[in-house]
């Protein structure tokens, strides 16, 4: 797909705008004009960059720094598109602001109507939002690789935009369609080409919203509901990188209960103050068999047989939980999905979690009730590695897709 279609039709929204612009947004006669703004090295090196060569779209010097009035140039293609200027050695998995977002708004009663790609900004809402006042809202999680070659590759959105519509049913919202959601997707990775990181830097993740954006005041569905994408390279989720993370079992706060949600921030932030990556949670009714970790799914391995708790309404049906059992599975592993107990956990001979963020994350230790018990001192065990090895060489288009999960933009 050409980006220059893409990303011809760009509009302002009056929905969204951008409450601080970074100075890359602005002409650079606005940043020389102002006496009071001062550049850091970043930017000034920035502005050098703008003044030095042809930019890529046109921006009215006229216009209000605080509405998306930015016009892009028909000279506009992915051939000119470079690499934004951060340190991709140091990508952690922390939010930068990239350059566009994509907006798809949906009346009541009504269906999504086509959306448009806006400036990356904030968005102004009302305090009577359903999102804001009864939690009428949910979010994905997906990323694109890029190639050795420079191609992009997304890895199984449309089981993204299903489980998008699973969850929006449960909570009264329209959803997207699947192909709604995956063009929506395409267009924003295109759009933000520059910032999906090289080979073996990182990932750009994609992190799409559906929420009750219009104003409701008694308990009520929303009357106006907005999708919305924005993305930001990343690297690692944990700080171990790809080496083994320690995990404490929470026994008295609960992830989830059945139809409702628990206590994960306050659970998440006490074990890392006491030194651990994360929190297993417990189921909350007998409080001995596994849940999931705060963000990931969690496996255990004993005697070559692989089982990881089955999806039973409290736990996330992760698409890369559902990839790896059918990597597992491909691999000639034996794979069960059922309830898994604290005891099995504790003599287990490896642990490992999986997710979108995380991919496959060994686990070195569990803790539990002050007992501690190690799986590997640092890096994967056997069958985390085999695993790893061929899910990631999958994303990133290293091996042959037999699965047909990998989705190439152009």
């Amino acid at each position: 797909m050409d980006s220059t279609a893409v990303l011809a039709s760009l509009q302002p929204n009056s929905f969204l705008y951008p409450s601080r612009p970074s100075s890359s947004l602005l002409p650079p006669s606005s940043i020389l004009s102002s006496p009071r703004r001062h550049l850091s090295p970043l930017q000034s090196l920035r502005l050098h960059k703008q003044l030095a060569a042809p930019a890529s779209y046109n921006v009215n010097p006229l216009a209000s720094p605080f509405k998306t009035d930015a016009v892009l140039s028909d000279t506009y293609s992915t051939e000119t598109s470079e690499l934004a200027d951060i340190d991709w050695d140091n990508l952690g998995f922390a939010f930068l602001p990239t350059d566009y977002m994509y907006v798809m708004k949906c009346p009541r009663g009504g269906s999504f109507s086509k959306g448009e790609l806006q400036r990356f900004g904030n968005i102004e809402m009302s305090p009577s939002a359903g999102v804001l006042n009864y939690g009428q809202g949910l979010f994905e999680g997906l990323k694109a690789y890029r190639k050795e070659d420079g191609r992009i590759l997304l890895f199984r959105p449309e089981e993204n935009a299903l489980r998008l519509r699973m969850g929006a049913e449960r909570m009264c919202m329209p959803s997207p369609t699947v192909e709604q959601f995956v063009e929506a997707v395409k267009k924003t990775v295109l759009a933000n080409k520059r910032w999906v990181p090289p080979p073996g830097k990182g990932t750009l993740y994609l992190r799409p919203l559906l929420m009750g954006s219009g104003a409701v005041l008694g308990l009520a569905p929303a009357p106006e509901y907005t999708f919305l994408i924005y993305v930001s390279p990343v690297g690692n989720y944990f700080k171990e990188g790809v080496a083994a993370i320690n995990l404490i079992v929470e026994h008295e706060l609960h992830r989830a209960t059945p139809g409702g949600t628990g206590g994960v921030l306050k659970a998440q932030s006490a074990a890392k103050a006491k030194g651990y990556s994360d929190v297993l949670y417990l189921d909350c009714v007998h409080k001995k068999y596994l849940e999931e970790v705060s963000s990931c799914n969690i496996f255990i391995v004993k005697d070559n047989v692989i089982s990881t708790p089955a999806i039973k309404g409290t736990i996330l049906p992760g698409i890369t939980r559902k990839s790896t059992i059918d990597v597992a599975r491909s691999q000639g592993f034996q794979v069960e999905e059922r309830l898994v107990t604290l005891d099995e956990l504790l003599d287990a001979d490896e642990v490992f979690c999986t997710g979108t963020a995380v991919v496959i994350s060994p686990v070195g230790s569990i803790t539990y009730m002050g007992r501690r018990v190690s799986y590997v001192e640092d890096g994967f065990g056997v069958v985390a590695q085999q695993l790893y090895s061929v899910l990631t060489r999958l994303q990133m288009g290293l091996i042959e897709d037999k699965m047909n999960w990998t989705v190439e933009l152009s």
